[in-house]
């Protein structure tokens, strides 16, 4: 049983170290493969064109917390996504940094700095802005807590409508009333085929007016001439972007110099080296043991 590593040479070292403490084994590189007979986990952010190589090849480990690059996989191999606590609580920091930025109208201030001018902006307690979170997973319901832990009132949205304690969450069915009460919209779905474009002229046209809007989910699932058109509209106020619509965004993309948006190159998590090959290591234990694999992915749902 051996996991086959496609990632950089930086990674490599800290999963080396890893590994060998932990007396299982790692090939990094596929030119390391002597026999492929011997890799039973894959590590990487897109597998090979040719899996039928490793026969024996039982779990795809997504190098990500994302697994919507991944290609369909044959059948009865298993797909993993990244699991670290720190990503989590990395992405809570970010979405409460861009909320508080939006609630406090930070790009007015960052657009008025660039002028000289000293103009103060209307001010609005916390317990007055409600704050809508699509996406109640880990993430979303940790941001849920902090945020509401800060005042804010937080509702959620999810596909199954899976309570959680203290945040009313809403189901399928209830978009458009979720929607409804939602002045600063954050965005941590995952991306299927039911969330691509999710974000569109349809859905900005049910927030109230003067919304905001916090993504931090796949930038596919954003239509950006949608929010432009809902800027320019009023219907939209301000807007916040860790990922975008192609990304990386074009050098020349209109939203880089609009005061309105604000943007970050997909920082909002970085995954760190070491709980990553310490996550893989419980994969390879699981697998040994016929146990359920943590972070498995339900490919038919995609997450």
């Amino acid at each position: 049983m051996a996991l086959l590593f496609l990632s950089s040479a930086e990674r490599a070292a800290v999963w080396v170290a890893a590994f060998e403490a932990a007396g299982e084994k790692i090939i990094v590189g596929e030119e390391a493969v002597t026999d492929p007979a011997d890799v039973t986990h894959l590590l990487c952010w897109t597998p090979p064109k040719d899996l039928q190589r490793y026969p024996n090849l039982q779990v795809v480990i997504s190098s990500g917390a994302g697994v919507d690059q991944m290609p369909a996989l044959p059948a009865g191999m298993e797909l993993v996504r990244a699991l670290d606590p720190g990503i989590e609580e990395m992405v809570r920091d970010w979405v409460v940094m861009a909320t508080l930025m939006l609630h406090r109208t930070m790009p007015a201030y960052l657009e008025q700095a660039g002028q000289g001018q000293w103009k103060p902006q209307a001010v609005s307690h916390a317990r007055n802005a409600r704050v809508g979170i699509m996406g109640m997973g880990r993430i979303g319901t940790l941001a849920a807590q902090t945020l509401g832990a800060m005042g804010f009132k937080v509702s959620g949205w999810s596909r199954s409508g899976r309570a959680v304690a203290d945040v009313p969450v809403y189901g399928l069915q209830d978009l458009d009333r979720f929607l409804g009460q939602s002045d600063i919209l954050i965005c941590l779905l995952p991306l299927t085929a039911e969330t691509r474009g999710i974000l569109n002229a349809t859905l900005f046209a049910k927030l109230p007016e003067a919304a905001a809007l916090v993504h931090a989910g796949r930038g596919a699932q954003l239509d950006m001439q949608a929010m432009r058109d809902a800027l320019d509209s009023g219907a939209l106020r301000h807007a916040m972007l860790d990922v975008t619509n192609p990304e990386p965004l074009p050098a020349d993309h209109w939203a880089w110099h609009d005061p309105r948006v604000i943007v970050t190159p997909h920082i909002a998590a970085v995954t760190d080296h070491h709980a990553g090959a310490l996550h893989a290591l419980e994969v390879v234990r699981a697998t040994r043991a016929k146990s359920p694999l943590p972070g498995r992915v339900d490919q038919n749902r995609g997450y």
